[in-house]
């Protein structure tokens, strides 16, 4: 009996293995290097995403800051004499319209200077700003003749004017979310290690 073993046959030397189908040059480049617009696009998106918070509160900032100092100069601020009159009715009249103007020209200016520089003084400046704003929207019961147009629940130019502060109130909800909820992390981190230190 013959035993026969299989021996590995190779290809002829002058034929070639198949080659693969070349890939198209200009699909390769395409996923390489991303058409220029889109990706300045992307880069502008990741650095306002990085730096939103900041852009938030700077940007309420200078909005305060601008008002309240257009506050120091008579006349000049279109709500002044508005801001006036609520806040001569929530004092019963009992302070001067000079010094009221002036107190809530200071208000709104040191609620700008703190949320520009944030830091510690974010979190005082963030009570005051929601304080403020609940004297503002008091406005739209305190002055009902000049917020609201007769026989019609629309709001006038100068209730506009007191509405819109729901924008300015929605971003600093965020920013106060952000802050006070970094706060309640970083307190809870020292339990989390003691608890892994423990285990």
């Amino acid at each position: 009996m013959r035993s026969h073993t299989a021996e590995p046959s190779f290809a002829p030397t002058g034929s070639s293995a198949p080659e693969p189908p070349p890939r198209k040059a200009g699909f390769a480049r395409e996923r390489a290097a991303p058409a220029g617009p889109r990706a300045a696009l992307q880069r502008l998106a990741d650095h306002v995403n990085t730096r939103a918070l900041v852009l938030l509160r700077a940007t309420v900032g200078i909005v305060f800051l601008g008002f309240g100092l257009l506050k120091l100069f008579p006349s000049a601020s279109p709500a002044e004499q508005l801001a006036v009159d609520a806040a001569t009715k929530m004092t019963l009249g009992l302070v001067p319209e000079t010094v009221l103007l002036l107190s809530l020209a200071a208000l709104e200016t040191a609620i700008g200077i703190g949320l520009i520089a944030g830091g510690r003084l974010l979190r005082p400046t963030l009570v005051a700003f929601f304080l403020h704003m609940g004297g503002v929207f008091s406005t739209l019961l305190l002055l009902p003749d000049a917020m609201w147009q007769p026989h019609s629940p629309a709001p006038t130019m100068e209730g506009q004017y007191v509405v819109k502060n729901v924008v300015l109130v929605a971003v600093c909800l965020v920013v106060a979310a952000d802050a006070w909820g970094s706060g309640s992390r970083s307190s809870r981190r020292p339990d989390r290690t003691d608890r892994t230190t423990s285990d």
